[in-house]
């Protein structure tokens, strides 16, 4: 052979390796991925092959499967009570994919999880349909319920988070204006306006405020603050006079900020006494007197700076809640009431709440007890796990007396149980720029302690936006609270 020829030979013997081994990395390395991608008409024609598993409530389905007339998409999903657990479901389209669990968990729901494989050989050999697993969850019904009619009484954007504070287990995940996953689940034109109809709504019903949305945590914030004077020393007495004049002189600065309470009782007034009437001034200077890096430290104990899901949760991860770094004097006192730089979803001002009530131990929340394949046999179940000791024991017991004295004697009072011990803090929260032109947030935190061990720790964020409401009766004790308390009673069952 010449050696032209035998260039071109061993040029065109590369070319074919190149394509033995470009073969064989797709079918070993990327099978996978290319399997489940969703631009892969195959994967959405399996998806909806067959009927899809449940997504379970309280021991009951709460999505379903319909037969329909299409050659290619043979079942198309259904929900009951789709707006009310939508922000937990999210929705399975043959047009538009899927989100939240009905994503993280599609292999399982659509039967083609790797663990099933056995079962569909035996499948194929008698000649059984192909059926999926189930998502069994921790969502409370009654507290889902109760969270959902309070905030669309309102008529109010906003969500409400519920946690069990000694696991983590969510109990309730709300976000309105929600949406009915059912009216754009197939593949129909006008489906797709539906969806887009949606997409364009200025209310945002598509959103999923509990874990992707942050806002300034306004007034609860101080729940923290307080944590964190008492477990660096700032503040060893919460009975005690503090040093904190009202009006608050903000530092480095010619601005003064005063609290609705008023001067005769924030002035120098004890940190309980400021808990009680949500005085600025004493946690503007307890953060202003504990610095940035301190306030951040316990910031990030509690979960702020942090992923708050596993990545093992997929499309459940829920946007970070930030303590932002290099922040100045000012910066750093507003911090200490819930503003500035500061942001937080609803879930992050939960888990303070839920670890301040547990003794200072932040649990990982978590959503999905247990996934179940066909034959109800278990794939998988999840175990409460501790993320930090946020605070120590000590400190969590201060702060928990402060807010019950605050349900007790002060502006949470509506959030009170007869026969449940009740913590709980209001706050609102001013947004943009010029305040006086934006209506504020309003949110409220509390938890509740029954007499035979049983917690629960609930967040309330309101966006009152959409609501014909004036501006002085924006408040989260106002609002928020009522919400709280209904959430509370349906976990505890009074």
């Amino acid at each position: 052979m010449n050696r032209p020829l035998r260039h071109i030979a061993i040029f065109c013997g590369l070319l074919m390796l190149g394509l033995l081994l470009r073969a064989n990395w797709l079918q070993q390395v990327d099978r996978v991925e290319l399997s489940q991608h969703e631009k892969n008409h195959r994967v959405r024609f399996e998806r909806f092959a067959t009927p899809r598993g449940d997504i379970i409530v309280g021991g009951k389905a709460i999505t379903g499967s319909k037969e329909t007339e299409s050659r290619d998409y043979t079942f198309r999903r259904t929900w009951k009570e789709g707006p009310m657990y939508a922000p937990v479901t999210g929705y399975a389209s043959q047009a538009q994919g899927t989100s939240l669990l009905e994503r993280t968990y599609d292999s399982v729901l659509s039967g083609q999880d790797d663990r099933f494989a056995f079962r569909h050989a035996k499948d194929v050999l008698t000649g059984q349909p192909r059926r999926g697993g189930s998502v069994i969850t921790t969502i409370d019904p009654k507290a889902q319920k109760a969270g959902y009619k309070g905030l669309t009484d309102l008529g109010a954007r906003g969500a409400v988070v519920a946690l069990e504070p000694s696991t983590g287990k969510v109990l309730a995940l709300v976000s309105t204006p929600s949406y009915d996953p059912g009216v754009f689940a197939g593949i129909s034109f006008k489906e797709s306006d539906r969806f887009k109809a949606l997409l364009d709504d200025k209310g945002k019903p598509l959103a999923n405020r509990p874990l992707r949305e942050t806002f300034p945590p306004g007034s609860t914030f101080k729940i923290l603050t307080a944590a964190a004077a008492l477990e660096h020393g700032v503040v060893s007495d919460v009975d005690a006079p503090t040093k904190a004049v009202s009006p608050y002189p903000l530092p480095l600065s010619r601005n003064k900020i005063g609290s609705e309470a008023g001067d005769g009782i924030c002035n120098k007034a004890s940190m309980k006494t400021a808990m009680q009437y949500s005085c600025n001034n004493v946690f503007l200077d307890a953060a202003a007197e504990l610095g940035e890096d301190r306030m951040r430290e316990t910031a990030e104990k509690f979960g702020f700076n942090e992923d708050v899901y596993a990545e093992e949760f997929g499309d459940m991860l829920a946007t970070k809640s930030l303590y932002p770094a290099e922040l100045d004097k000012p910066g750093t006192a507003l911090t200490g009431m819930g503003q500035g730089s500061l942001t937080s979803t609803p879930m992050q001002m939960a888990m303070v709440t839920a670890a301040l009530a547990n003794d200072g131990k932040l649990m990982q929340p978590y959503i999905v007890e247990e996934l179940k394949g066909p034959d109800l046999s278990t794939l998988e179940t999840n175990n409460p796990a501790e993320m930090s000791q946020a605070v120590s024991p000590e400190t969590a017991k201060k702060v928990q007396e402060m807010m019950e004295h605050t349900a007790k004697e002060g502006s949470a009072q509506r959030a009170l149980i007869d026969g449940v011990t009740v913590g709980g803090k209001t706050g609102t929260a001013q947004r943009g720029v010029n305040v006086r032109d934006e209506v504020p947030y309003g949110w409220f935190v509390s938890y509740g302690k029954a007499d035979d061990g049983r917690s629960v720790a609930v967040a309330v964020f309101i966006d009152p936006t959409d609501m014909d409401i004036s501006r002085s009766d924006i408040s989260g004790g106002r609002l928020g609270a009522p919400i709280a308390k209904k959430v509370m009673e349906a976990v505890l069952g009074k």
